[in-house]
C-alpha cells in the first residue's frame, strides 16, 4: 500500500514520537501496573487489575491507530511545496465575503485539523472548496442550508 496521507513535519514527528513514547515508556508502566494489582489478589474483585487492564486495551487500540496512520503517511516537503495555487500544506489568506473579514487557513489532511489554529481539512468544505485555487480567485462553499459562502483568495504561502 503506498504513502497517501500527507502531513505536515510537525505532526509525522509528534506521531512518531507518541508512537515510540506508547510503545516503551507508557507499555512497561501499564505492564507494572498489571504486575502489581494481580498480587492484591482476587481478579474478579480486583479494581486496580480492571482499571489497568482497560488503560492496557486502550494504549493498544491507540499503538494500532498511529501505527496504521505512520504506515500510509509522508511528511510533506514543504520546499517541494508551490505558492501559485492551493494544495495541502500551504497557508492562505482569504477574503470571506459573507462576513468581510480576511481570515488566514492552512490547508492540512483531516488528521490534524485544529480549529483553533485555523488548520482546516482538505476534505472540508471549505478546504474542497480551495484545493486548486490561485490569487484572485473565487472560492464558494456551499453550506447545507443551501447558502453559499463566497472567499476570494489573497495570497498563497508556504
Amino acid at each position: 500500500m503506498g504513502k497517501t496521507i500527507p502531513l505536515t513535519q510537525a505532526k509525522f514527528d509528534e506521531f512518531t514520537t507518541k508512537l515510540k513514547y506508547y510503545e516503551t515508556v507508557r507499555r512497561t508502566e501499564i505492564s507494572d501496573a498489571i504486575r502489581i494489582a494481580k498480587e492484591f489478589g482476587d481478579l474478579s474483585e480486583n479494581a486496580e487489575y480492571t482499571a489497568a487492564k482497560d488503560a492496557q486495551e486502550k494504549l493498544e487500540i491507540e499503538i494500532a491507530t498511529i501505527s496504521a496512520i505512520l504506515s500510509s503517511a509522508y511528511p510533506i516537503d514543504i520546499s517541494l511545496l508551490g505558492t501559485n495555487e492551493i494544495s495541502i500544506g500551504n497557508v492562505v489568506v482569504v477574503f470571506d465575503n459573507t462576513y468581510e473579514e480576511e481570515i488566514k487557513y492552512q490547508l492540512v489532511s483531516s488528521y490534524e485539523t485544529n480549529s483553533v489554529e485555523n488548520k482546516i481539512s482538505d476534505q472540508s468544505p471549505i478546504g474542497k472548496a480551495l484545493v486548486g485555487k490561485k490569487v484572485g480567485d473565487i472560492a464558494q462553499v456551499y453550506l447545507p442550508n443551501g447558502d453559499v459562502n463566497t472567499f476570494k483568495i489573497l495570497s498563497i504561502s508556504k
